[in-house]
């Protein structure tokens, strides 16, 4: 090879060298917008997944349901007619043996000729009962005491005044109660409650005088909310949920745990286990706990069961936005399971018979594991640290395997249900508070709220009396409801 070849081998080498080195800043360019791209990729995929979520497919409650679609119970039609069912407990107006008013409509003429017929007996009376309220109006009871001078020693000995009117001038524990029962149990704002009574009875409340009511009623429950705790502790069903409220501007959690005969609520800083600790129900507790899945619950030794219903709203979104066959499978069964046992159950039985439990279950492991062959996990790319974020069906089916028994005991003891509705009921009415007023003024008016609102939901499922318990209680002697 001549020098000259020698010399423009060199050349172009030096130009190769000098073009690869503008092309490195390119390739690197090029590798940043790839994981730009799949960065990208992956966000708009989340963002087309949240926007597919709604009340019938995920845990997002109805009022947070976008415009786009009208959402699909998961309910069954039954077949029933609407309205009122045979042997229904109806209830209408009923004619008073002994009316308080009784007026009576004469004739004291012929409509036909005129003739006089005052002096002329009735040959029928027909009835026609109104039935109404008083007008309302305030009872005002004066309270005399007498002050004596003994004659032998004359000292003055007074007589004492009655619990309920140690002040000069006071309202009486009646028109106290109907304060408090606007205000906890029919969730009013404190200004529309004073609102009310004024229009209604006349009274003019000021929310310092709502306050310190509600202040007393709480005090004396005090003793009645740790005797429902111990009764929640001893239930062989425990159903318990959680949800967010507003005290102070701050967000702290309002803690539930009911059966359908008890309430009881608590709010606490903390979501988790340290809220369960201090609330004291779940660590003394050793029936069933149902919940909807929070990891806290499962801390303690007691069984627990799912809610069902939250886990067939997750398979419903992975069948009709993913197109997953074996999520719709799942739904077929877990409603056929569902079936079985409501039958069962009406027929009088305890539990379902165990070679039918066993043929269930084994429906049920045939398809997760079906499932679980087709759904693989996602790997941590080379030099990732920490955990790899996983598809919505891979987190499900996970939670599928390992709580298979508490996602199954509805199974084996028919008093176990199928979902979580008794705690999400008595969650309901305490958001609609939440609403309406927008949160607490201070921890103590939570507290209280949770206090007397648990008595009232507890009397309200045993059918008694409300005003009237709140009325005792501001008497300083609560009605206390079956434990």
């Amino acid at each position: 090879m001549t020098p000259e070849e020698i010399e423009a081998l060199r050349d172009e080498n030096r130009a190769l060298k000098a073009l690869v080195a503008e092309l490195l800043p390119l390739r690197e360019r090029v590798a940043q917008q790839d994981s730009l791209i799949a960065f990208l990729q992956q966000r708009v995929q989340a963002l087309e997944e949240r926007d597919s979520k709604d009340s019938h497919n995920s845990h997002l409650p109805p009022s947070s349901d976008r415009f786009t679609r009208q959402p699909k119970s998961l309910r069954k039609k039954s077949g029933k007619p609407p309205g009122g069912q045979e042997g229904h407990r109806g209830h209408t107006l009923r004619f008073s043996p002994s009316p308080d008013e009784v007026i009576v409509h004469a004739v004291t003429r012929c409509e036909h000729c005129q003739q006089d017929l005052q002096a002329v007996a009735a040959l029928q009376i027909e009835r026609h009962q109104v039935v109404d309220v008083p007008t309302p109006r305030l009872l005002v009871s004066e309270h005399q005491a007498e002050r004596k001078q003994c004659p032998v020693c004359q000292q003055i000995t007074a007589a004492p005044f009655p619990a309920g009117a140690q002040a000069p001038l006071q309202y009486g524990p009646r028109v106290g109660a109907i304060a408090v029962y606007l205000v906890q149990q029919q969730l009013l704002p404190w200004g529309r409650a004073a609102e009310v009574l004024s229009d209604l009875l006349g009274v003019q409340f000021s929310e310092g005088t709502l306050a310190g009511l509600i202040e007393r009623c709480a005090a004396t429950l005090h003793p009645v909310e740790e005797q429902i705790k111990e009764a929640l502790v001893q239930a062989e069903v425990l159903h318990q949920d959680e949800t967010g409220l507003s005290v102070q501007g701050q967000r702290v959690w309002l803690h539930v745990a009911c059966t359908n005969q008890l309430t009881h609520y608590a709010v606490h800083t903390s979501r988790g286990q340290a809220a369960l600790e201090a609330i004291g129900i779940l660590p003394r507790f050793a029936g069933t706990s149902v919940h909807d899945g929070w990891h806290s619950y499962f801390h303690y030794a007691c069984l627990h069961a799912l809610c069902l219903v939250h886990l067939l709203r997750e398979l419903t979104y992975l069948s009709e936005e993913q197109g997953l066959a074996w999520a719709a499978d799942l739904i077929a069964l877990l409603l056929s399971m569902k079936e079985a046992t409501e039958q069962a159950r009406a027929q009088g039985r305890a539990t379902l018979h165990p070679l039918e439990v066993a043929d269930w279950r084994a429906q049920f492991v045939a398809l997760v594991a079906q499932a679980d062959a087709t759904t693989p996990c996602a790997h941590a790319p080379p030099g990732h640290k920490g955990r790899v974020k996983q598809s919505a069906a891979r987190n499900l089916l996970n939670r599928l395997i390992d709580d298979q028994e508490a996602v199954l005991a509805f199974l084996h003891r028919l008093v176990v249900p199928f979902d979580n509705n008794q705690a999400e009921r008595d969650v309901r009415m305490v958001k609609v508070q939440h609403k309406v007023s927008g949160g607490f003024r201070s921890e103590a008016g939570a507290v209280a709220f949770c206090r007397i609102r648990g008595y009232l939901s507890t009397l309200r499922k045993q059918g008694l009396h409300l005003l009237g318990a709140l009325e005792a209680t501001l008497r300083g002697h609560p009605v206390l409801p079956s434990f």
